[in-house]
């Protein structure tokens, strides 16, 4: 008679059978090393989530390692299942968030940022976006903890301006109330 193999499918991932989980499921070797962050962006995220540690699997946290050249920018993003805690290791950073649709139709999104030096902690709350500025003229670097073994992370330019196919130019010339040679050259950024 054939056994049967039964998977326990949890958060998105299948757990490990028991009898093949190592010691290198729980490990991740490298954050000492910078990313490279000659991009457009001028930074470098290294994640270290569920996807690259899968011992992360069912415990609801991950973290990142984020490096940045100078005026180098993690630009406006968002986690949707997960909750922020950066802490600054080297480096000075204009950091920021906004809030998202409030309740009241006449409170406008409010825009909270400050200035982080080394040993700095910010938060960064669920579902909103944010951004990271290296406003220094060196290299600087961040270390994040994110409460979910995989946050997701949704780019908010690349998203709206970059998806294949392209998001029609009637609905973002009124989303962005701009013209439509404007939405274009935006677009373009991201082909």
């Amino acid at each position: 008679m054939a056994s049967v193999v039964l998977a326990v499918f949890v958060n998105g991932k299948i757990c490990k059978d028991p009898n093949m989980v190592s010691v290198d499921d729980f490990f991740f070797p490298g954050l000492n090393m910078p990313g490279n962050t000659s991009n457009a962006q001028g930074s470098r995220v290294t994640p270290v989530n569920v996807n690259q540690l899968p011992g992360l699997n069912t415990l609801g946290i991950s973290l990142v390692r984020i490096d940045y050249a100078p005026y180098g920018l993690n630009p406006p993003h968002t986690h949707p299942w997960a909750t922020e805690v950066l802490v600054v290791v080297e480096g000075t950073l204009f950091v920021g968030f906004v809030t998202s649709n409030p309740a009241d139709p006449n409170v406008k999104n409010k825009l909270f940022t400050k200035t982080l030096y080394p040993g700095d902690v910010f938060v960064f709350p669920v579902g909103l976006i944010h951004f990271q500025f290296n406003v220094g003229k060196t290299n600087a670097f961040v270390f994040a903890g994110l409460s979910s073994q995989n946050p997701g992370v949704i780019t908010i330019a690349n998203a709206v301006f970059g998806s294949d196919p392209s998001i029609s130019l009637d609905v973002l010339t009124k989303a962005f109330q701009v013209d439509a040679n404007m939405i274009k050259y935006l677009q373009a950024q991201f082909k």
